[in-house]
C-alpha cells in the first residue's frame, strides 16, 4: 500500500480548454494521465490531487472530469485549486456525500493514510505583480495586492489549522500537509504555512501550481526545517504520480 501525489490536471471534457498551447507535455495529457496512472497505482494504493482538477465553471461541467479521476485506480483525496470553480469551500461536506465511496474532498477536515493524518487547504502565495530592473531584477511589487493577498494567507491557515486540530483532537501525531499553491512566495525564505508545517512536525508538505521550467524553482524542494518538500505539478512530473510513502 503506497502513498501518491500529483496536481493540476486541467481537465477539460466539457469545458473544452486544451492545454496544448502550454507545450509539448501537455499533449493528450488525459492519455498519459490514464496511462502512467493504470501503470503504477494499485487498487489498495492513495492518490492525492493538489488541485486544478477541471476548466468546468460548475459541478456540472466537471462531471465527465470527476468521472475521469474516479475511473483511476486506487483511492482518490482531492484538494481544492485555484481554478477549481465547481468547488465552494462551504460545500465540501456536501461533495462528499454526493460523492461518498468513489471520491474524497480535503477542504476544513482530514483523511488518513496508515497512522498519518493527511491534512491540508488551497493555500495562496502572493505572485505579484513584480517590479523588475533593466537586468530583471525584482525591485519592487504591488503593495496593495500584497497586502490584499495576506488577507488570503490568514483565511487558508485558518483552514488548516482546522485540519491540523481535527487530526490532533482524534490523536493522530503524524502529519502529511498538501497545498494547492508553493508553501512560499517568490523571494519568501519560509511562510505561514512552513511554520506550521513545523510546528506539527510534518513529514512530507506537497504542493503543485508551479507551471513551465521557469516556475519550477519559486519555492522549497527537498529537506527544509524538519520536512521534506514536494512540487507535484503536473506538466512538472510528466503526469507521472510521484511516490510520497
Amino acid at each position: 500500500m503506497a502513498l501518491y501525489a500529483i496536481g493540476d490536471y486541467h481537465l477539460s471534457f466539457q469545458a473544452n480548454k486544451p492545454m496544448n498551447q502550454f507545450g509539448a507535455v501537455w499533449r493528450k495529457h488525459e492519455e498519459k494521465i490514464k496511462k502512467n496512472c493504470s501503470r503504477l497505482i494499485r487498487p489498495e494504493d492513495t492518490l492525492v490531487i493538489t488541485g486544478d482538477h477541471s476548466w468546468g465553471k460548475n459541478l456540472e461541467e466537471c462531471r465527465e472530469d470527476l468521472a475521469f479521476i474516479e475511473a483511476l485506480p486506487g483511492r482518490k483525496i482531492l484538494l481544492r485549486g485555484n481554478h477549481d470553480m465547481f468547488w465552494d469551500a462551504k460545500k465540501t461536506e456536501r461533495l462528499n456525500r454526493e460523492y461518498q465511496g468513489r471520491l474524497e474532498f480535503l477542504q476544513n477536515n482530514y483523511y488518513t493514510y496508515e497512522d498519518y493524518a493527511l491534512v491540508g487547504t488551497k493555500g495562496y502565495t502572493f505572485e505579484g505583480p513584480f517590479y523588475l530592473d533593466r537586468r530583471g531584477r525584482i525591485i519592487g511589487w504591488d503593495e496593495e495586492k500584497e497586502l490584499h493577498a495576506k488577507k488570503l494567507v490568514d483565511r487558508e491557515l485558518a483552514r488548516l489549522q482546522q485540519s491540523f486540530d481535527a487530526a490532533a483532537a482524534d490523536g493522530y501525531q503524524k502529519f502529511i500537509l498538501f497545498l494547492h499553491y508553493p508553501p512560499t512566495s517568490v523571494l519568501e525564505k519560509e511562510s505561514a504555512f512552513t511554520r506550521i508545517a513545523e510546528q506539527y512536525h510534518a513529514e512530507h508538505v506537497v504542493y503543485s501550481h508551479c507551471h513551465g521550467e521557469s516556475r519550477f524553482h519559486d519555492s522549497i524542494r527537498g529537506d527544509f526545517h524538519g520536512s521534506t518538500y514536494h512540487l507535484v505539478s503536473g506538466d512538472f512530473l510528466k503526469f507521472m504520480p510521484e511516490r510520497i510513502l
